[in-house]
């Protein structure tokens, strides 16, 4: 079968951007698998060369939605570039406003560069997103796998959000208690995947049994 030229280009443009979009979800997750083994400095690498490729890339793992801007500025933020962090994560608001990991780490990103009233009101607006999300998440069961089933981390979110309501607060329990939660629930998608590829082995096991049982029984 002959391919015209137009056909052909068309078949390389496809190549070409599967090759760069597979490329961007391996540097967006190396750059997980540093955050959660804390090299900071390292997942800063691997974000900022995704976040150049493509800064509207969003990943999702375990239904849990996060921009490569949001990771960037998270990464920026646990080495200190907080004016950088600042940048990054206002700009991962603009083309998601209720991204609350995003909101999160603008409030600490703000509180440790002196604006403690605006910084504990962002921390507050990304907790509650966040507790939101795992609650319904977790009552509607989307997940193959069990999001917070202990419900550690809704309490340590709302026991941060009465310390933040309570206005006298202290900034390094604040500090302490806000990375604690962006890094635990980095932390608990790998936990929910591992049940959910759990799950997937299992089934797949029951199905080849079955499958077995019945051509044995069959023939």
């Amino acid at each position: 079968m002959r391919v015209s030229r137009s056909g052909a280009l068309l078949l390389l443009a496809g190549w070409v951007t599967g090759c760069a979009a597979y490329r961007l979800a391996g540097q967006v997750q190396s750059g997980r698998q540093a955050l959660l083994t804390h090299h900071p400095e390292a997942a800063l690498g691997y974000f900022a060369q995704a976040a150049a490729q493509d800064p509207s890339y969003v990943a999702t793992y375990s239904l849990f939605r996060q921009g490569v801007l949001t990771y960037l500025g998270r990464s920026q933020y646990l080495t200190g570039r907080f004016a950088e962090a600042r940048q990054s994560l206002e700009r991962a608001l603009v083309l998601d406003a209720q991204d609350p990991m995003a909101r999160l780490y603008l409030g600490l990103t703000l509180a440790r560069a002196a604006e403690r009233d605006r910084g504990a009101k962002e921390m507050a607006v990304g907790l509650r997103g966040l507790y939101d999300w795992i609650e319904y998440t977790a009552a509607h069961r989307l997940t193959l796998g069990y999001w917070d089933p202990t419900g550690q981390i809704r309490n340590e979110i709302a026991k941060t959000l009465q310390l933040i309501e309570g206005r006298d607060f202290d900034l390094p329990t604040l500090f302490t208690n806000g990375e604690w939660v962006g890094k635990e629930i980095e932390e608990e998608i790998e936990r929910v995947r591992r049940e959910e590829q759990r799950f997937l082995n299992d089934r797949d096991r029951r199905l080849r049994r079955g499958v077995s049982v019945g051509v044995g029984i069959g023939f």
